[in-house]
């Protein structure tokens, strides 16, 4: 993995450093936006809390936590940061032609294969269920 290391312009670019193969262009299909709810208002809709409010719209990505396609090979094309949880994830292509999003499993680079289902071999990335363990 190349490392890009940022020229220092300000005090908080100082020693930076980000990976080159990160990108940040989520998929269209698999994002939705996000709206953060509340607002510093109770069950009434009374400001409770002041200062709070507005923000940014967030894109989420829908990642897949169940992996349930069975047994069908899937390829790491992306790794990119998501800036709505401290990890990085992962975009998969399935052999079947469906693109989903994972959590990056550490140590997965991009090319690597991954598959879920109960008679796979035990290594990074793969998802098996306990009773396969």
């Amino acid at each position: 993995m190349a490392i890009h290391l940022y020229k220092t312009s300000t005090p908080s670019t100082r020693n930076g450093a980000v990976d080159s193969q990160v990108k940040s262009n989520p998929r269209n299909n698999l994002i939705y936006g996000q709206h953060r709810c509340g607002k510093g208002r109770n069950a009434r809709g009374i400001i409770t809390v002041g200062h709070r409010g507005g923000g940014h719209k967030r894109l989420y990505r829908k990642i897949d936590f169940r992996r349930n396609e069975k047994d069908i090979y899937g390829r790491i094309v992306t790794i990119e940061y998501d800036p709505n949880r401290n990890a990085y994830i992962c975009l998969i292509h399935y052999e079947d032609g469906e693109k989903r999003y994972i959590l990056h499993p550490r140590g997965a680079i991009i090319g690597d294969t991954i598959v879920s289902g109960t008679k796979v071999p035990i290594k990074m990335g793969n998802a098996l269920p306990l009773s396969a363990v």
